[in-house]
């Protein structure tokens, strides 16, 4: 046969959507593996039209799932950003809205057993190393999509599904400060560099020139805009421990404002080098940390609500992200996030089989 097929389910997680793999399904050679990743998003291709990639960074995503041997933890969870428009498969991060349907996916697939009405998935993110906990509605034994939960960036309502996130401070860069503080400065602009579960470089719009309202679409056809801030990423890479970044989809960029309705601050996040229509999970947790950091470009700007335990929404082109933090003398102590999620379709997507013949178990 001309084609391999691999079994697959898409899925969407909060505001993103990928594809979800077991890891048996897939190559054990990580080139190969990222060949096959490539095949089946239809990548390098801005139209990703011979695959199932959705033309847009937030849809060419891949979740590779596998029953975890590590005490504590019932899976392994392994993110891969698929490049649209270059032969390259990314996984120097991790993403929150594709962590959303991990626990799903895995008692979906039998990896994990459902634990009545409600089922805790415990997982590790080998992007990061760090561990997460899934709260699943399982009534009846069964994953339930289905409530009245709304989430900005998703037209219709979902069952609620709650993250728990354990420390991930300096989960790409080692440190919640990769730089050493809480503000720097790079091509004369003020910025705050952070990683509590993405790399984040934080500017004040108004340093930039601009008010930081403005939509998606007018940032992305700003050339000197985003000129200056690819600049400034490129130098912010290595001051964060991250090397050269020069082909990596991290940091992020993410311009910030005072905010425009009731949340805590107003955002614009680039991924990196497109304006995203909302924001990430992880990237909204980071930008929501230097909130409450007096040194960093966000605190002046942020109307934060007072309490240990605190909800802070992060005002985004399409709504708001609220991230739910918790103090203990006065850090960070830990954060989650409520999101929803739902199967798209589940079967086999297809690939060349000149690029992957299948496994032994007779894929093609």
């Amino acid at each position: 046969m001309s084609q391999t097929r691999v079994p697959c389910m898409m899925m969407r997680g909060g505001t993103s959507k990928a594809l979800y793999f077991l890891a048996d399904d897939l190559p054990t050679s990580p080139p190969l593996r990222d060949q096959v990743l490539l095949a089946a998003l239809g990548s390098p291709d801005p139209t990703q039209i011979d695959g199932a990639g959705g033309a847009n960074s937030l849809t060419s995503k891949v979740a590779i799932i596998r029953r975890s041997e590590r005490p504590g933890i019932d899976v392994d969870y392994l993110f891969a950003q698929v490049v649209v428009d270059a032969p390259r498969v990314d996984f120097g991060q991790n993403c929150g809205n594709i962590l959303a349907g991990v626990g799903p996916f895995a008692l979906e697939r039998g990896l994990v057993a459902a634990q009545g009405d409600v089922s805790q998935v415990r997982i590790f993110m080998e992007n990061t190393g760090k561990t997460a906990t899934a709260v699943v509605q399982t009534p009846g034994g069964k994953v339930n999509y289905r409530g009245d939960t709304r989430i900005d960036g998703v037209p219709k309502p979902g069952a609620p599904l709650i993250v728990l996130f354990d420390d991930i401070a300096g989960s790409s860069c080692g440190e919640l400060w990769p730089t050493g503080q809480q503000q720097d400065v790079i091509d004369g602009v003020q910025v705050s560099c952070i990683d509590n579960g993405m790399p984040v470089v934080l500017l004040r719009a108004m340093d930039l020139g601009i008010s930081g309202y403005e939509s998606p679409a007018q940032l992305n056809q700003d050339a000197e805009l985003k000129a200056r801030l690819e600049s400034i990423r490129l130098q912010a890479g290595p001051l964060m421990r991250l090397g050269d970044v020069t082909s990596r989809t991290v940091p992020k960029m993410c311009l910030v404002a005072v905010p425009a309705a009731k949340g805590a601050i107003s955002s614009r996040s680039f991924i990196p080098h497109t304006c995203h229509t909302s924001i990430g999970v992880f990237g909204a947790v980071s930008v929501a940390t230097a909130c409450l950091a007096p040194g960093s470009v966000a605190a002046g700007l942020a109307r934060l609500p007072a309490g240990e335990q605190m909800q802070v929404s992060v005002e985004h082109p399409t709504g708001e992200f609220t991230v739910e933090i918790k103090l203990d003398n006065g850090g960070v102590a830990g954060c989650g996030l409520l999101r929803t999620t739902r199967p798209i379709f589940d079967g086999h997507v297809c690939i060349p089989a000149d690029v992957w013949a299948g496994s032994h178990k007779g894929l093609c």
